[in-house]
C-alpha cells in the first residue's frame, strides 16, 4: 500500500494514498493509544473481492472526501466522486513550529477544479486538523467527509444542538434477503432520543447497540447556536471518546450511517459490525439532487459549493480521541483560548485545541 504518514508529539495519521482514506489514526492520551478510526475487514486480506466495486469500498478506511457525496450523476466519477477512489499526491509536507502539515493533490480534476487536501498536526493535540481547498473549475460540487469508528460493544452518542433528524424516502436495504433496517423511511422527528422505528414506535439515535442488526441511514440537521457542530462518541468496550467537529456555516448536516451486520452480501457479508459514520456535509444524496431541488433546501439548508474561473472555496474538520468518556459523552463542547471544554455534568475537562482553526463566525464561499 503507497501511504503518507505524518506525526506529532502524540499522534500519528496515515493516508493511503491509492484513493485518499485515512489508513490509520493512532492518539496516545491516557497512557494509552488510541485508534478511532474504522477499516473495513476486506483491505488489504487478500481475498477475491466483486469486480464491480469502487476502489473506493475496496479500500474502505479511516475518513475520506466525498466529492460529490454519494452517486456522480452529473460528471462521470465512481461512488463519491474521484476524492475517495483515485490517487492523491505530496507536494508539501514539512515540519511546523509544534507540529507538521501536509499537503496533497488530487490527480483527478472535480468539476474542472483543483483539489487540496491538507492535514495538520500539532504536539499533544489529540486531533487531526483537516482542511481541503478547491480551485477553478465550473457548476457546483456537494461535499462531505466519511469519518467512520468502529465498536466491540455499542456506545452513547451526544451532539451539537440540531433542528431536526430525517430518513430519505427509501432505506438502505430495502430487500430482506439483502439486508435489513430499524428505522422508518422516511421520517423526522425533533427529539434525537425518540425517532420513528420501521416496526413502530421509537428508537434512541444516542445508543448505538450491537445486538440492533441494521444498516440504517439518518440526516442531522445543524441548529443555529454560534458554536462549533459536534459529534462526540463514547465507546464503551474502548472506553474511549471519539470527537468530531466542523463549522456548521461550512457543513450544516451530519449524516450518521449505522452499518452493524445489515448487508449480507459481498464484500460486507454480514461482518461490518459496530461501524458509525458521522459524515459531516454540505449535501443532499447524489450531486444532481445537491444542486437542484432537494428536501434540505426546502429547509433553508446548503447542498453545495458554487464552482468558477478564478475563485476557490475551503472547509475544515477535526477528528479526535481521548481516554476520559467514563463511558459517557458530553453534555456540552466548547473551545476557546486555544483549549477545548469537555463538560459531562460534573468536573469539565480541558484538552489543548487549536480553537481559531475552524473559522466559526467567518464569511463562507457560497
Amino acid at each position: 500500500m503507497d501511504t503518507c504518514t505524518i506525526k506529532a508529539k502524540g499522534i500519528s495519521v496515515s493516508l493511503d494514498l491509492t484513493v485518499g482514506h485515512i489508513a490509520d489514526m493512532t492518539v496516545e492520551s491516557g497512557g494509552r493509544q488510541l485508534k478511532p478510526l474504522h477499516r473495513a475487514p476486506w483491505v488489504d486480506s487478500g481475498e477475491a473481492l466483486p469486480t464491480d466495486l469502487p476502489q473506493g469500498t475496496v479500500r474502505l478506511s479511516g475518513d475520506f472526501l466525498c466529492a460529490p457525496f454519494s452517486r456522480s450523476d452529473v460528471e462521470e466519477a465512481p461512488l463519491h466522486g474521484w476524492t475517495a477512489n483515485s490517487a492523491w499526491d505530496v507536494t508539501e509536507s514539512n515540519a511546523t513550529d509544534g507540529g507538521w502539515r501536509t499537503v496533497f493533490r488530487l490527480r483527478h480534476k472535480v468539476m474542472g477544479a483543483s483539489v487540496d487536501k491538507i492535514l495538520t498536526l500539532r504536539d499533544g493535540h489529540p486531533f487531526l486538523y483537516q482542511e481541503h481547498v478547491f480551485s477553478g473549475g465550473s457548476g457546483a460540487i456537494s461535499v462531505a467527509h466519511h469519518p467512520m469508528t468502529v465498536m466491540k460493544g455499542g456506545g452513547r452518542l451526544a451532539f451539537s444542538p440540531k433542528r431536526f433528524a430525517a430518513t430519505l424516502d427509501d432505506p438502505l436495504e430495502p430487500d430482506p434477503t439483502r439486508g435489513r433496517f430499524m428505522l422508518a423511511y422516511p421520517a423526522r422527528s425533533a427529539d434525537l432520543g425518540r425517532f420513528p422505528a420501521a416496526g413502530g414506535g421509537t428508537l434512541d439515535l444516542t445508543q448505538y447497540r450491537m445486538e440492533d442488526r441494521r444498516e440504517d441511514f439518518v440526516t442531522l440537521v445543524e441548529a443555529d447556536h454560534g458554536g462549533p457542530g459536534w459529534t462526540a462518541l463514547a465507546r464503551q468496550a474502548e472506553d474511549d471518546l471519539v470527537l468530531v467537529l466542523k463549522n456548521p456555516a461550512e457543513l450544516p448536516i451530519t449524516m450518521l450511517w449505522l452499518s452493524n451486520g445489515g448487508r449480507d452480501y459481498a464484500p460486507w457479508s454480514g461482518r461490518h459490525v459496530g461501524v458509525l459514520g458521522i459524515e459531516d456535509g454540505r449535501s443532499a444524496v447524489g450531486h444532481a439532487a445537491s444542486i437542484g431541488d432537494n428536501w434540505l433546501k426546502r429547509e433553508g439548508v446548503a447542498t453545495a459549493f458554487a464552482l468558477g474561473e478564478g475563485r476557490g472555496f475551503s472547509f475544515r474538520h477535526v477528528i479526535g480521541a481521548l481516554s476520559l468518556s467514563g463511558g459517557t459523552p458530553p453534555r456540552e463542547i466548547t473551545t476557546a483560548d486555544g483549549r477545548m471544554r469537555l463538560s459531562t455534568g460534573g468536573s469539565p475537562s480541558d484538552v489543548p485545541f487549536d480553537s481559531t482553526f475552524l473559522r466559526i463566525g467567518q464569511p463562507v464561499a457560497a
